[in-house]
């Protein structure tokens, strides 16, 4: 059976995109947050409210990149059960249920490990994910997992930072697919009330070693973001300013989501 070219599915919602255009929005969902079936009904509202994709944030108990709102979340979605086959189950839910925008499950290495990367890569493919973000999986140690994610069709997305250095930014984005994973601020998540110089000088030094889409993370969280970086990069991802929107209206999380995701996009 032929596997389809790493990350096509985001190819194709890039090439959607005109250039004169906001960055597309790339919300963080943790799977299993607040409630442990909340994962689907919030990727559908991703999607109605015009997304151009959603990352699924699978849990871990050691999450290195991850500031307080996210590690939060994470510790509900473990106590309340979630695991990386239940959020491989999810992602498939959502196809099911209708979600076509691109899926990239955001997790931690070791739990890909225990799992069995082939095993774990071939059933992200199956059940509809797109492309994988592996954020504690340093660029010289990524080779292995990276192959096996794209053998099976799967994009596999780095981060760089402010502080990556020429040479190994060239090598990171030589060996990216999907997207470049550009983090604004150096640090773990949060949201932020200004973007900083730093984040657009990253922005120029990744375009000039790769025409792949660039996302811009890490501390966006208002519209008024999403206007300064029109013209500068092609997406922008938010997680914690919307995971702390959902924590302020458990009882109707996807309701919540959605009136965060449109004040982004319009306003």
């Amino acid at each position: 059976m032929s596997v389809a070219a790493p990350g096509t599915r985001f190819a194709d919602a890039f090439a959607a995109r005109e250039t004169d255009a906001l960055p597309g929005l790339i919300p963080y969902f943790t799977a299993g947050f607040p409630a442990l079936e909340s994962t689907v009904p919030l990727l559908i509202a991703a999607q109605e409210t015009g997304c151009l994709a959603a990352e699924v944030g699978i849990p871990f108990s050691d999450p290195l990149a991850d500031g307080p709102t996210i590690q939060r979340s994470g510790t509900r979605a473990l106590r309340n059960g979630m695991t990386l086959h239940i959020a491989v189950r999810q992602i498939r839910a959502a196809r099911e249920a209708g979600v076509t925008i691109p899926l990239a499950p955001m997790t931690y290495v070791n739990p890909i490990l225990a799992y069995g990367p082939a095993a774990f890569m071939a059933d992200l493919r199956a059940a509809g994910a797109d492309g994988l973000i592996v954020p504690d999986l340093p660029d010289d140690e990524a080779g292995d997992v990276r192959d096996v994610a794209h053998a099976h069709g799967l994009a596999f997305i780095p981060l760089v930072a402010p502080t990556t250095t020429g040479s190994r930014l060239a090598h990171i984005a030589a060996h990216a697919s999907g997207f470049v994973y550009c983090v604004a601020v150096t640090g773990v998540t949060g949201a932020r009330a200004a973007l900083a110089a730093e984040a657009l000088q990253l922005l120029d030094r990744v375009r000039a070693c790769t025409p792949l889409p660039r996302a811009l993370g890490f501390g966006l969280r208002t519209h008024e973001h999403l206007e300064q970086l029109r013209g500068h990069c092609e997406a922008a991802a938010v997680g914690s300013a919307l995971i702390d929107a959902i924590e302020r209206d458990e009882q109707d999380a996807a309701g919540a989501a959605a009136r965060f995701l449109r004040s982004m996009l319009h306003g």
